[in-house]
């Protein structure tokens, strides 16, 4: 007798779904990204990463107490063999608003980038000012992308170790030019159950390397490093990231954020006892007749 396994994988779906629908409901909570009536366009690549945001906020539309449209937005960039087709035919079959957007971004990231190079730096740049763009003309309030903890995390350390700078992707981001806001909804998701949630629902993932562009070797570096430390220490990865949301300004070193040159000790209180504060000078070279008793300070 052959037992089927569909049981099982429909349990580890549905515990797996539940887990990143709670996740992702409480980013949208802790950072206020979604209110009434707003008009959120979801960015869609073709990644996996982007196709269950778009599926997961699609659910928690259904079940949400405000009201708020999804609008997928595919920005084409004209790379050599782009299945074209892949993403109007999910669209479609999901019966959601949706935009196509052609942008040859391609042809000017090759024309300006030397052969070998890596051109995801450009490629995004020129990405973002399109989507920045078009969510305006189309009248959306906020841009959803599908970055998730992961991403984050390795966005800082490749922030302090090549660009000397303690920063990573905000949850929740008001353009320079004040006049779009980015959510990141995966913000509390590891990219390890994404994965696991794309292969269950064998959402049809486009290639992201179809320019012939390699992903960038520092962020390959810095990943490989996190799955080591994740590895040798599960939830490294999810503690870094809390690390992220719980900053002390005073206890690191930059001037702009913190005055240091105004700290001054105030002595006009009772002082409050100290840890292990009964000690004694058992040895000096200063004459004695100048010893301070400390004992009762």
């Amino acid at each position: 007798m052959v037992v089927s396994d569909a049981p099982k994988v429909n349990s580890d779906l549905n515990k797996l779904t539940k887990k990143l629908r709670r996740n992702v409901g409480k980013a949208i909570f802790d950072y206020k990204m979604i209110e009434e009536s707003d008009v959120i366009m979801v960015a869609l690549s073709g990644g996996k990463d982007s196709f269950a945001m778009l599926d997961i906020l699609i659910e928690l539309q259904k079940a949400a107490p405000i009201d708020f449209k999804i609008i997928a937005v595919n920005l084409d960039q004209k790379q050599p063999g782009f299945p074209a087709h892949i993403l109007p035919t999910y669209l479609e079959a999901l019966n959601i608003p949706y935009y196509i957007v052609d942008k040859d971004t391609y042809s000017v990231v090759k024309a300006k980038i030397d052969e070998g190079k890596t051109t995801c730096g450009l490629c995004s740049r020129l990405r973002r000012g399109t989507l920045y763009s078009f969510a305006e003309s189309i009248g959306a309030t906020k841009i959803a992308l599908g970055h998730h903890m992961d991403d984050m995390v390795e966005t800082m350390f490749l922030n302090m170790f090549f660009g000397s700078k303690l920063k990573s992707m905000p949850p929740k981001l008001l353009s320079d030019d004040k006049r779009n806001i980015v959510i990141r909804p995966l913000a509390y998701c590891r990219e390890k159950d994404i994965i696991e949630y794309a292969n269950y629902k064998e959402f049809p993932i486009i290639p992201c390397n179809l320019c012939g562009s390699q992903e960038n070797l520092q962020r390959q570096n810095v990943k490989a490093m996190l799955s080591d430390w994740d590895k040798a220490t599960p939830g490294r990865v999810e503690s870094i990231f809390k690390s992220i949301k719980n900053v002390s300004l005073s206890q690191l070193a930059d001037t702009n954020l913190f005055d240091f040159e105004s700290l001054e000790i105030d002595r006009s209180t009772e002082r409050a006892e100290y840890e292990f504060d009964k000690e004694h000078v058992s040895s000096s070279n200063i004459n004695e007749s100048l010893y301070i008793d400390i004992t009762n300070v």
